[in-house]
């Protein structure tokens, strides 16, 4: 009796292991980033490839560090928004000198910088980057009680957090502002409550993005772009932020797919199809809208999306 329990013990753990195998696998996996037009195209590409390709796709939520040592290793196919110049760096090392990465050609034209609210900008008078250095100015943005204005800066895992850093300490107003990290769920609530209730707020920003459907949201002026004055030092050294300095705007910004050269030659069909994806802007605001305010579920999201944009789809999926 004993070895026929043991027995079956045996034959149940190894049936749980072949179904958790089972469901675990998967024809590709794509990475999804925590930011809602992330997950709208993950989940878009995810639907489309199972649709037309007949592939099942397994979206898997990842920062982007990781997300490119996924490509690089083989355990990531795709990664669906990868913004420029933010991973820059990212793409210099696995794209052109590895050649495990590759990064499409069409990308969403985009834009990043500072904003505030309509309160911050008329009361307060913070129209221009420089505003933020004014002790008064900044003290005005305190909600804490500390009597030290917050900023924030996007959520901890982003490129651009990070980056935000520098330019905070090259211009100077790090000395004057807390920083702050949190997921764009918290964000965003915040600029929700700080317009609601006429609380002066300024924070990071980036377009599409559905927050300048919502609300009459101030860009900041910045001088413009110089490359001289951007020297971003590589992101897997310790120390990057305090070796580097950005004291001027952005530069031109775009997002696009990647994905790994090992997927790409399997199957090149799917990364044909990879390299004519192509999203509007006015899509990608409908994207954030639609997860960020309106709550839909991404892959829900997604089959609608497919659904309502077959002939589209049918165009990249052609030879």
């Amino acid at each position: 009796m004993q070895l026929c329990g043991i027995a079956r013990t045996v034959l149940t753990a190894a049936a749980v292991i072949t179904t958790l195998a089972s469901a675990r696998a998967a024809d590709l996996v794509i990475a999804m980033p925590n930011w809602p037009s992330g997950q709208a195209t993950a989940n878009i590409l995810k639907v489309s490839i199972a649709e037309k390709f007949g592939l099942d796709a397994e979206v898997r939520a990842m920062g982007t560090l990781s997300a490119f040592g996924g490509l690089d290793s083989g355990e990531v196919d795709i990664h669906p928004e990868v913004w420029r110049p933010n991973l820059d760096d990212l793409i210099r090392k696995y794209e052109s000198d590895k050649g495990s990465v590759i990064v499409s050609l069409v990308g969403v034209p985009a834009w990043q910088g500072l904003c505030a609210t309509p309160e911050a900008a008329t009361e307060l008078g913070i129209k221009d980057v420089a505003d933020l250095s004014d002790p008064e100015k900044a003290a005005a943005l305190d909600t804490d009680g500390d009597g030290r204005g917050e900023m924030w800066i996007g959520a901890s895992t982003w490129s651009s957090t990070g980056i935000e850093r520098v330019r905070a300490n090259s211009y100077g107003y790090a000395e004057t502002l807390t920083l702050v990290e949190a997921e764009e769920d918290v964000g965003m609530a915040a600029v929700d409550a700080a317009v609601a209730t006429g609380q002066p707020m300024v924070f990071a920003c980036y377009a599409p993005h559905h927050v300048f459907k919502l609300h009459d949201i101030v860009r900041l002026t910045e001088p413009a772009h110089d490359r001289s004055k951007w020297k971003i030092a590589p992101a897997d050294d310790p120390l990057w932020i305090s070796k580097s300095s950005a004291s001027v705007a952005w530069g031109i910004s775009h997002f696009h797919i990647a994905y790994s050269t090992k997927f790409g030659e399997e199957h090149p069909d799917v990364a044909a199809f990879l390299e004519k994806v192509n999203f509007r802007s006015a899509e990608v605001n409908a994207m954030t809208y639609a997860l960020q305010v309106e709550r839909q579920d991404p892959h829900d999201y997604a089959k609608k999306w497919v659904a309502d944009n077959g002939a589209r789809v049918e165009e990249w999926v052609k030879p």
